[in-house]
């Protein structure tokens, strides 16, 4: 690999899958998966449609384009990893991949937003607050929750060997961005933690809602359940262009302390990888550079 200047280096993402490894470029993106054979499987695609429309080029709205990705592309190589896993062919797609996306924002939207809200007027009705404290303590409640939830969910061993791939692909991106050759004993001396992880952009979105919401002023409840669904878009639009920025400026002292919350929360979400995890992740990453012709 050409050695670069680190800032002119491309942003390449990944999302841990089961057994395996989505790491997605500009142009193309690349899923690796361990068969229960041993073996190695590997999956390409190019990004075609919306990425290359300007709303993927765009502040803000690109933020959007990223987040239908992680949904739709996720749910795509997710149901693939458990097909590998199970010898099964299940495809989710058309109808079926719409109706399971709606179920898993509803679930995401009804946990982190509804939930809160609905405790906060619940506790309101035994401790009176003023608009401003009810929409900061039901921020607190959110951050709580999220918390709870990544938790939660690590503490299964399925989960803890996903975390375990999330962990790989940070690591090798990381050898990627400090321009060290991607191989298995250098992968495994970085980081598990990223600047641009999904995690961070979770925590990102959940602290922007309390600072945003707090300044709404009071609502009824179901003007409060509205303007948390209304506003999620936005949210998720400024928080993708904060964890952009912060990627970007990452060696930047001012940007490592705004980004410590972030990199600590990813404790709940990575582990420690394995060579056999870490392998899976460079032959996926390999494999999309020479896509992306770097």
């Amino acid at each position: 690999m050409t050695v670069k200047e680190v800032s002119r280096l491309p942003s390449y993402g990944g999302q841990a899958l089961i057994e395996g490894i989505l790491m997605r470029g500009r142009k193309f993106v690349v899923a690796a998966f361990r068969t229960p054979t041993g073996s190695i499987h590997v999956e390409k695609e190019e990004l075609v449609g919306i990425y290359k429309t300007k709303f993927a080029k765009l502040p803000f709205f690109r933020g959007l384009v990223i987040l239908w990705d992680s949904l739709s592309l996720g749910m795509k190589y997710l149901t693939l990893s458990a097909n590998i896993q199970t010898g099964e062919d299940e495809q989710i797609e058309g109808v079926s991949l719409f109706l399971t996306l709606l179920v898993s924002l509803s679930f995401s939207v009804g946990l982190f937003f509804i939930l809160p809200t609905l405790i906060s007027s619940l506790l309101s009705n035994i401790f009176p607050l003023s608009g401003f404290l009810f929409n900061f303590f039901e921020g607190i409640i959110r951050l709580f929750i999220l918390i709870l939830y990544l938790w939660a969910i690590g503490k299964s061993n399925e989960i803890a060997r996903v975390f375990g791939y999330h962990g790989a692909e940070h690591k090798t991106i990381n050898t990627y961005e400090n321009n060290k050759d991607i191989i298995i004993n250098n992968v495994q001396k970085y980081s598990l933690a990223h600047a641009r992880c999904g995690t961070s952009f979770l925590l990102t979105l959940v602290l922007l809602s309390i600072i945003i919401f707090s300044l709404l002023g009071p609502m009824g409840f179901w003007e409060r359940i509205i303007s948390r669904i209304l506003m999620l878009p936005v949210l998720a639009m400024i928080s993708y262009e904060v964890i952009k920025w912060m990627g970007d400026n990452r060696n930047n002292s001012f940007v490592k302390i705004l980004s410590y919350p972030n990199l600590i929360l990813q404790n709940l979400t990575t582990r420690e990888p394995d060579d056999e995890m870490v392998e899976v992740a460079i032959t996926a990453f390999n494999e999309l550079l020479k896509l992306e012709n770097v």
